[in-house]
């Protein structure tokens, strides 16, 4: 596996939380603790707007597909919709009081699924923009979202290292295990498995068909924040507290490639928060807590 660093973006004056791809295909967008969502053009290497303000931090983003519509999830408990063609806001919906952290889409039903620090799952109808749908799943706060490829199972992570396993089709619990000792922090389905990294440090894979700790191995010092299958070569990425990301096989989880300081000076130098790779799998962009962007390019 041959990847490189195409560059480094700086303009965020703070912690950087979460990365979308774009709606354009040179595109992609960044939030965090700043005042606003930023477009960053990746044939520039560089900023291309503000696409927004914002009046709390930004947790979550999601380009909804197939539209131009993107959903920014708020510290305040507000998913605010923009278009991105348009660059206006064409809803925004109070869920709650507390933070949303993660956001999900179910394209066969066109909703858009939220959770947060109120441990509840929220359902929104996208053709309305109403919430259409609200159940509490947990007591604490819900971090990690994530959709199978059929769209038949919703898999969620709370502060406690359960996880749980929803069917999509009525949002009813099918299973549910704590499988962490401290929080699940992040999730992804890979084929019949089901991946899950937590603040142990653990990241366990599951049958999808039964929540289990099947195997498990620790890929990283602290927290691991985000699992990324590729679109469709036989790897993934995880990014952590610990300042490293790393590339994995699919097949055996055998380390591909370990993009940290301690191993390129390139590496980010604080947390690494969330990473994403762009729509045809030639890029993987990472944000931190040292305030910068990193696009990443598969040679």
């Amino acid at each position: 596996m041959n990847i490189k660093l195409r560059a480094t973006l700086s303009g965020h004056q703070n912690p950087i939380f979460c990365v979308e791809k774009g709606y354009y295909p040179h595109t992609f967008f960044t939030g965090g603790n700043d005042k606003g969502v930023v477009e960053w053009d990746i044939e520039k290497n560089g900023f291309k707007r503000i696409l927004c303000a914002v009046t709390s931090s930004v947790y979550a983003l999601k380009l909804i597909p197939g539209t131009a519509i993107l959903t920014i999830a708020l510290r305040e408990g507000k998913l605010l919709f923009v278009d991105v063609q348009e660059q206006k806001l064409v809803a925004s919906l109070q869920l709650g009081n507390r933070a949303i952290f993660a956001l999900s889409y179910i394209r066969q039903k066109n909703e858009l699924l939220a959770v947060g620090e109120e441990g509840r799952l929220y359902v929104i109808n996208l053709a309305t923009y109403k919430r259409i749908y609200d159940v509490e799943l947990s007591q604490t706060t819900v971090r990690s979202i994530a959709v199978d490829a059929d769209e038949t199972k919703i898999a969620l992570g709370d502060k406690d290292g359960w996880v749980y396993l929803l069917a999509s089709e009525d949002f009813h619990v099918i299973e549910r295990m704590k499988l962490h000792s401290l929080p699940t922090t992040s999730l992804a389905f890979l084929q019949n498995k089901l991946l899950s990294g937590g603040r142990d440090a653990q990241l366990i894979i599951s049958d999808v068909n039964q929540l289990s700790n099947n195997f498990s191995f620790v890929p990283h010092l602290f927290t691991v924040y985000g699992i990324y299958p590729h679109p469709f070569e036989p790897f993934f990425a995880t990014v952590s507290r610990d300042k490293s990301l790393k590339f994995w096989s699919n097949a055996d989880f055998a380390l591909l490639k370990n993009m940290s300081r301690d191993k390129m000076q390139d590496g980010h130098h604080l947390s690494v928060n969330a990473g994403i790779w762009s729509e045809d799998g030639q890029y993987f962009f990472s944000v931190s807590d040292d305030k910068l962007v990193k696009i990443w390019e598969l040679q």
